[in-house]
């Protein structure tokens, strides 16, 4: 089983290097055709290729591309009424003959779209009747009976992903506009949501005056319950923030701790953020500085808010 396995594996891995190296300039053709297209992309494709093209249709919409799959024998049935002149078709089909897939062309023709064609056999009707053709077309199937299609689906599979991978980068599609499209995935909290979305602010945020006595922090901490308070000068700019631990520290070596002012006691320069950062930001500081909370300053580093370290996990961002 382990033989057959791996003879598998690299019958398909040698199906995809050979159609790599028969790239020509046509893919530069077709990556063309795709990035100046006004409309929408129409992949379709019969049976096994028909699976395939789902998936190509899918990667091209997460990536920017307005895609959709059409199924051939539901297009000839009506469902053609959603091409429109402006759109470019992607057909699947190893033969190049597949009834269903030549039996739209007519319309394809009529409508003027450009076809691009993937296929296995470049002498073939579909070949010849697209603008572009592919060639996908493998030496043999990994299937022993060389019947299933198994080496040519992974071939026409790898040369979608090489289109949508090359017109995403020709159109600067980047990870924001993919977070965009992906709004309920890690990816899309990890980019689209900004430490704004998530900080504290107005009388949530704790604050002490430089000249304020250490009881009057112990309140503030104690209160608003963030493990720390920012101190600031008589400007409002944040010049220092105290934490649980600067506490615990001075409650070890004094004898009247509360007695002291928070100008002593604080920690200078703390590390901050800017309210449109993005939170996945905030979490990373935290976890480099191994601290729990970040003040949010604005321009002039007066505090505008703070995060702390539980606002990023109930948001899935750690």
């Amino acid at each position: 089983m382990l033989e057959r396995a791996r003879a598998v594996l690299e019958l398909e891995a040698e199906a995809i290097l050979a159609m790599a190296g028969r790239l020509d300039a046509r893919f530069g053709q077709a990556v063309e055709l795709l990035y100046h297209c006004r409309g929408r992309v129409v992949v379709t494709g019969m049976g096994k290729s028909g699976m395939i093209g789902r998936k190509m249709a899918a990667t091209l919409a997460s990536t920017g591309a307005p895609a959709f799959f059409l199924h051939p024998a539901e297009g000839s049935h009506g469902d053609l009424g959603m091409v429109t002149g402006q759109d470019v078709v992607i057909l699947l089909s190893n033969s190049g003959e597949t009834g269903e897939v030549l039996g739209l062309l007519p319309v394809f023709k009529r409508l003027g779209v450009k076809l691009i064609a993937l296929t296995g056999r470049i002498d073939s009707t579909l070949a010849r009747m697209s603008d572009v053709c592919l060639d996908i077309g493998v030496a043999r199937e990994a299937c022993p009976m060389g019947l299933a299609p198994t080496s040519s689906t992974t071939a026409a599979l790898a040369m979608g992903d090489a289109l949508a991978v090359c017109l995403l980068e020709k159109r600067n599609f980047g990870p924001e506009q993919f977070a965009f499209l992906h709004p309920g995935g890690s990816l899309g909290r990890k980019l689209l949501v900004r430490v704004a979305d998530r900080m504290h602010t107005g009388s949530r945020i704790p604050l002490v005056r430089e000249g304020d006595a250490m009881r009057n922090a112990l309140f503030e901490m104690t209160a608003k319950r963030f493990g720390m308070t920012g101190v600031v000068d008589d400007d409002g700019h944040l010049t220092g923030v105290i934490t649980d631990g600067d506490l615990r520290r001075l409650l070890e070596r004094e004898v009247d701790p509360l007695r002291r002012v928070a100008r002593e006691i604080m920690t200078p320069h703390p590390k901050v953020i800017g309210a449109e950062a993005l939170a996945a930001e905030a979490a990373r500081l935290m976890e480099t500085a191994k601290i729990t909370g970040l003040f949010v300053v604005g321009e002039t580093n007066e505090p505008v808010g703070v995060i702390h370290l539980h606002d990023l996990l109930e948001a899935g961002l750690m």
